[in-house]
């Protein structure tokens, strides 16, 4: 990527310049090996700066108003002195790759609000709809001094594992009616909510909201907690009524002060860390063997096996897996 050097970068990145920070998340999501290794120097250099935010992931059924939430909560903290950064993740064009759903259009104040910066990202394809490169991102934003990171996902039902392996704080949001309370819980995304919150509690939704609130209440009876000292509180809020973020807040406060006594929010971020390596080395890896010149015909060999049914598709990992290990044995190879 032709521009500043990456003592440049670092620099404008440190004062909160936004050029800086925008070449360096599209450095960052470069799918160019030269990029790559740029951007690692980069990110390098940042580390001891970085972890100092709070990290929360929100996601929650499609319609459930995460952007408008995090438009007027976003608002909410930036008036109250904190710089707000949204990682807004798309799911991605099938055709071109690109961003479809557009959030800054969705979060019309903050976007506009020189203390906040939003950031669509595209996917690209990737399970659960959490771009690629989001944790570097994170880590990117926290060096240039924002100490609020919000990960909107896009709430496709895969991608709330994922998000939960990058956040502080992990809140699932839902509306009145949606028919999701309890098939929540089948989900297994229950499970994995810090703080839940039913929005667009308002008007003739009002009776509805509280009911649903209080069916997902009780429904906590019955799991288990996500931290020995935190019951998972069920919230109401009204996005577009601006009512009810401060106690969304509060309890995103309160969580993230829970687990830092216990010594949780260390141990937790350290595992995040150790998660990620592996991930990203086991994507490494599979890129490098579908472009290694030795495997290549023999994957693509074994996938046309798979595709017209000649071989069962763990058969056809196995006999993988032996080719690689002679591979790795033979240095001639």
């Amino acid at each position: 990527m032709a521009g500043p050097s990456i003592e440049a970068l670092e620099t404008g990145i440190v004062s909160g310049d936004r050029s800086s920070i925008g070449r360096a998340i599209t450095l960052i999501e470069s799918a160019r090996d030269i990029d790559e290794v740029s951007a690692q120097a980069l990110l390098a250099r940042l580390l001891p700066r970085t972890g100092n935010a709070i990290r929360v992931g929100i996601t929650g059924v499609p319609g459930a108003g995460k952007s408008t939430l995090l438009d007027v909560l976003g608002m909410h903290l930036v008036e109250r002195g904190h710089r707000v950064a949204v990682l807004a993740v798309d799911p991605s064009s099938t055709t071109s790759g690109g961003s479809i759903l557009g959030d800054k259009t969705r979060m019309a104040r903050l976007s506009r609000d020189a203390r906040a910066f939003i950031r669509p990202s595209p996917s690209s394809g990737e399970l659960g709809g959490v771009a690629p490169r989001t944790r570097d991102t994170m880590l990117v934003l926290e060096a240039a001094g924002f100490d609020v990171i919000f990960v909107e996902t896009v709430g496709v039902g895969q991608s709330e594992t994922a998000v939960h392996g990058m956040v502080d704080t992990f809140v699932w949001l839902t509306i009145p009616n949606a028919g999701d309370e309890l098939q929540g819980i089948k989900r297994g995304v229950l499970e994995l909510a810090e703080i839940v919150v039913v929005n667009k509690a308002d008007g003739e939704r009002a009776v509805a909201a509280e009911r649903a609130r209080h069916e997902l209440a009780n429904a906590f009876h019955y799991l288990p907690r996500t931290h020995r000292d935190w019951e998972t509180p069920a919230l109401l809020v009204s996005a577009i009524e601006a009512r009810g973020v401060e106690a969304l807040w509060q309890k995103v406060i309160a969580h993230r002060e829970t687990l830092a006594a216990s010594g949780d929010l260390e141990r937790r971020r350290r595992d995040q860390r150790k998660r990620a390596m592996w991930i990203d080395l086991e994507q490494g890896l599979v890129r490098t063997l579908r472009a290694h010149p030795s495997l290549r015909a023999i994957l693509e060999g074994l996938e046309q096996a798979v595709i017209e049914n000649r071989m069962p598709t763990r058969q056809a990992v196995i006999e993988a897996r032996s080719k690689l290990s002679l591979v790795v044995t033979d240095p001639s190879s």
